[in-house]
């Protein structure tokens, strides 16, 4: 890898020396390596250079190119930085919340030792120093949201857990469709060509599996919270008892109550008539 006194960088670049410790300043490039009294850039210093420049030759200001490189630092996608932010959104305040400390984890979302660990490896956070970055900041809100609920964080972890390990397994389905039409004992035989037009074909299969797992994951969800209000609705239209909404449980037992009164009515009358007949 090459290096390069702040001098050579400036040359290589085409940024001035003077520029270059500005971007310093404002935290858009790292600091060098120090080396004795001198201090050395790599290509990575170079890369972000050009990149700086490019961006502030299409109009990007020197706070939005800033937001943008440190989402990118902390894996942050460009659309959660440009959409905006909702009020409210504590985690989903980048500048606020670009980390959190491990104080903060425990009180807002009662983490312990597993799932913070886990969160690491599930790539919610990832450790920065004495604090951890925040990945993800609009899942971390949800999951906090969740905990003030009553939620264990280590439900949602393990769901979380669950889901990769099936998806992986659904990733690996649709990659199949390929491999098990190419991948035979002519593989060895095939020529360039084939084998890249045999890549263009996997590449082919991401943005379609990707569409239909989004797509009928969203129509399975949708068909579940309905069936999840359904059932709530139960409780509230069933009969009250002293004033107080009652479960489909106590419901029943309140129809049952009513058949065998009734009935008894009925005997009393030389009549017994159940409750579809008392609607004639």
């Amino acid at each position: 890898m090459a290096e390069y006194r702040i001098n050579d960088l400036a040359e290589a670049s085409g940024v001035s020396v003077r520029n270059i410790r500005v971007y310093q300043d404002r935290g858009l490039l790292p600091a060098p390596v120090i080396r004795g009294r001198t201090g050395w850039y790599s290509d990575e210093h170079l890369v972000r250079l050009n990149l700086i420049s490019r961006m502030l030759e299409r109009g990007y200001t020197f706070a939005t190119i800033s937001e943008l490189l440190h989402a990118a630092h902390y894996g942050m996608r460009v659309e959660q930085i440009l959409r905006g932010t909702p009020k409210g959104g504590r985690f989903r305040n980048f500048k606020r919340a670009a980390t959190i400390t491990i104080t903060e984890l425990r009180k807002t979302l009662n983490a312990t030792d597993r799932s913070i660990a886990l969160s690491q490896k599930l790539g919610l956070l990832a450790k920065d120093g004495a604090h951890y970055a925040i990945r993800n900041p609009e899942l971390l809100e949800g999951a906090e949201t969740l905990v003030k609920a009553g939620v264990d964080i280590d439900v949602l972890l393990d769901r979380w857990v669950r889901v990769q390990d099936d998806l992986e397994d659904v990733a690996k389905s649709f990659v199949s469709i390929i491999t098990d039409k190419y991948f035979d004992e002519n593989l060895p035989d095939l020529g360039e060509e084939q084998v890249s037009k045999m890549a263009e074909l996997i590449q082919t299969v991401r943005p379609m599996a990707h569409e239909i797992v989004e797509s009928t994951f969203r129509q399975a969800l949708d068909k579940q919270i309905s069936v999840a209000i359904g059932e709530a609705s139960t409780y509230f239209d069933a009969s009250a008892v002293d004033g107080e909404p009652v479960g489909p449980a106590a419901a029943a037992a309140v129809d049952r109550d009513d058949d065998a009164g009734a009935v008894e009515a009925g005997e009393q009358t030389g009549e017994t008539r159940t409750v579809a007949d008392r609607t004639d």
